[in-house]
C-alpha cells in the first residue's frame, strides 16, 4: 500500500530546523540537568539526543529506552514533547500499517496517518510527566487502541453524516489540545472549527469538505498545515 508522505516531510523539515535552534540547545540543558544519568555530555542540542536513538549510535537498547522514558517524564516541555513525537514517527507509521491504514474505511491512507499523528500528539500531552520504563511501546500500544476506535467510529458514520453545525463550542477545560484549538480560533476560527470537528467529533473529511464548500484534497492540506502550525 502506498500513501503520500507530505505530512512526514513537513514534520521532518520542521524538526530539522527546530532541532538545531537556540531553543533546542536550551531544551537540551534543561533535559540534561533533570536527567544526568543519561550521560549527554558532548551533545549540543535535541537533534543530537535523537541521534542517540538511531541504530548506529552506539547506545544499547536499555539506554535508548531510558532516553524515551525521560522524554515522556519531561514532556510538559513543548520542545521535548516535539522531540518525542519526532522519534515516534516510524512507530506511528507502523501502527497505521498494522491497521492497513483504514483500508476499506478511509479512502486516502494519508488521512489515517494524519489522524494518527494528531492522536499521538494528544496522547503525549495527556501522559506528560508519567514515568514509564517502556514509554515507546506503551505510547504506540495506546495509540493503536485510539486509532482503532477512531476507525470503527468512522466506519459507523461513513454512510451518512450531518453537515458541520454553524457553531462549535471549543471547550478549553477538557485538554491541552482543546485549549490550543481555542487559542488558534482567535486567528483562524474556520480551520479551528474544522479541526475540532475532525479530531473530537470524528466528522468524516468528505462531510467537512462539503460543508466548507472546498475540495477534500485542499481541506486535508489546510488541516495538516494548521496542525503543524498551531497544535504540534
Amino acid at each position: 500500500m502506498t500513501f503520500t508522505t507530505d505530512i512526514l516531510q513537513q514534520l521532518r523539515r520542521d524538526w530539522d530546523y527546530r532541532s538545531r535552534s537556540r531553543e533546542s540547545r536550551l531544551a537540551l540543558h534543561r533535559f540534561d540537568d533533570a536527567h544526568p544519568e543519561l550521560a549527554l555530555t558532548g551533545i549540543e542540542d535535541m537533534g543530537g539526543v535523537l541521534g542517540l536513538l538511531e541504530s548506529r549510535s552506539g547506545r544499547c537498547v536499555l539506554e535508548k529506552a531510558r532516553i524515551l522514558q525521560a522524554l515522556l517524564v519531561e514532556a510538559h516541555d513543548e520542545l521535548l514533547r516535539r522531540a518525542l513525537l519526532q522519534t515516534l514517527l516510524p512507530g506511528i507509521v507502523s501502527t497505521c500499517r498494522q491497521l492497513r491504514f483504514g483500508d476499506g474505511i478511509i479512502d486516502d491512507p494519508s488521512e489515517t496517518l494524519g489522524v494518527a499523528i494528531a492522536l499521538c500528539a494528544e496522547l503525549l500531552v495527556e501522559w506528560a510527566g508519567q514515568d514509564r520504563p517502556y514509554a515507546g511501546p506503551d505510547i504506540l500500544s495506546a495509540l493503536r487502541g485510539r486509532l482503532r476506535r477512531w476507525l470503527l467510529k468512522e466506519k459507523a458514520v461513513q454512510r451518512g453524516c450531518a453537515p458541520l453545525a454553524d457553531e462549535t463550542t471549543l471547550a478549553t477545560g477538557e485538554s491541552h489540545l482543546m485549549t490550543r484549538l481555542a487559542m488558534a480560533a482567535e486567528n483562524d476560527p474556520r480551520l479551528a472549527q474544522l479541526a475540532y470537528a475532525r479530531i473530537f467529533d470524528d466528522a468524516p473529511l468528505k462531510a467537512l469538505a462539503a460543508a466548507d464548500q472546498s475540495s477534500i484534497a485542499t481541506l486535508r492540506l489546510e488541516l495538516e498545515r494548521f496542525a503543524l502550525r498551531e497544535l504540534l
